[in-house]
């Protein structure tokens, strides 16, 4: 378990958090920030199931693969407050666990929870849908909002998919079991920013009248205003990265 300050706790998954609303995740950012705080009170433990998620039908999805933890939950029966054993989802990432909960809002339980606009609606419909038994869920959500200024992180404007990667797909690159960035997903191949990356392993870039070098070699490119991507592939082959693909998830792996 990660033992955090509030602030690294922020800090830690906000980047996850607007990403995937960059892809277009019904949830705000504000909602999503505190739910997480107020499920684990700042605790980011090893199965990285921020909101509570239970094993449910167990039917798994491209982000749940079946893992599971059984631990001790608060719940609400009867107007009394009950410690219970539940099983609940494990998840490999946090991204996995955002991913597989916008999986449970795509159900008719939650069309309100999509289509609400602002944090106080989307909190309430929460709540009327039964994403959780405490009676005080929406306005606990909410005094965390306002408590840590939260709705700052809602400016978000979705990714638009430049000329040169029209036909791509925006996927996560984790990097030694964190998040990094985005790297564009086409037919089979993933590009990623290659300044960023080469850089974080140590590796010397240069740019040089629209061409880039790493540690001397040439690679081919392509320009996303002033950032070039290159096959992710030839660069490990470079500078000696391990890469594993998530085919499930759509998550580039990369150590």
């Amino acid at each position: 378990m990660a033992t955090l300050t509030r602030q690294q706790f922020f800090e830690t998954i906000a980047p996850i958090i607007v990403f995937i609303r960059q892809q277009g995740s019904p949830i705000l950012p504000s909602v999503r920030l505190a739910q997480s705080l107020l499920e684990t009170g700042g605790a980011i433990h090893a199965w990285n199931n921020l909101g509570g998620i239970k094993v449910g039908s167990g039917r798994v999805t491209p982000y749940w693969r079946g893992e599971t933890v059984t631990k001790g939950t608060w719940e609400y029966r009867g107007g009394q407050e009950v410690r219970e054993s539940s099983a609940f989802r494990a998840y490999r990432t946090l991204y996995h666990y955002y991913k597989d909960q916008d999986e449970l809002f795509l159900g008719s339980r939650y069309s309100r929870v999509r289509t609400a606009t602002t944090p106080y609606e989307q909190a309430n419909e929460m709540q009327r849908a039964g994403y959780a038994t405490d009676p005080n869920y929406a306005s606990k959500i909410m005094s965390l909002i306002r408590q840590y200024q939260l709705e700052k992180y809602d400016a978000v404007t979705p990714f638009v998919m430049p000329e040169v990667f029209k036909d791509a797909q925006i996927v996560p690159i984790y990097v030694e079991k964190q998040f990094f960035g985005a790297a564009y997903y086409e037919r089979g191949t993933n590009y990623v920013p290659v300044r960023k990356l080469a850089e974080h392993f140590g590796a010397r870039v240069i740019w040089s009248n629209g061409e880039v070098y790493v540690n001397g070699t040439l690679l081919e490119t392509r320009l996303v205003a002033a950032t070039s991507y290159v096959q992710v592939r030839e660069l490990a082959n470079l500078i000696n990265l391990t890469l594993e693909w998530d085919s499930n998830a759509k998550v580039l792996f990369v150590h």
